[in-house]
């Protein structure tokens, strides 16, 4: 799936099943294939956290197809008791740490998906 927000394309990897969300980028790196996860959830509040991820990320949370919340580059976590990242939606895209500050995406951000 592609997914376009202030007029930049990536390619994501969509998450459904509960396994699926728990991992996340659990001892992932993004590769060649996908430039982000996109998690599709039911519409309320959410927390994501950081445990045992290897790269910093973007937590995007998206609420009828806009930005409703960004963590910017959230840091890896190896301990039990991470931060927690919050916010509502029925759509939470992670990608690369930064990129959201390279790409000038901001709250209030359309996102179309193709």
């Amino acid at each position: 799936m592609e997914i376009i927000i202030n007029n930049n394309l990536f390619k994501v990897k969509c998450i459904k099943s509960k396994q699926d969300v728990e991992e996340g980028m659990m001892f992932k790196k993004f590769d060649d294939e996908f430039d982000g996860l996109l998690f599709l959830m039911p519409d309320k509040q959410h927390s994501f956290w950081m445990k045992n991820c290897v790269i910093p990320l973007d937590i995007i949370f998206i609420s009828n197809n806009k930005v409703s919340k960004i963590h910017h580059n959230c840091p890896p976590c190896a301990k039990d008791s991470c931060d927690h990242y919050p916010g509502s939606g029925n759509k939470v895209l992670e990608v690369l740490g930064g990129t959201c500050k390279n790409y000038d995406i901001v709250e209030g951000d359309r996102v179309y998906f193709n």
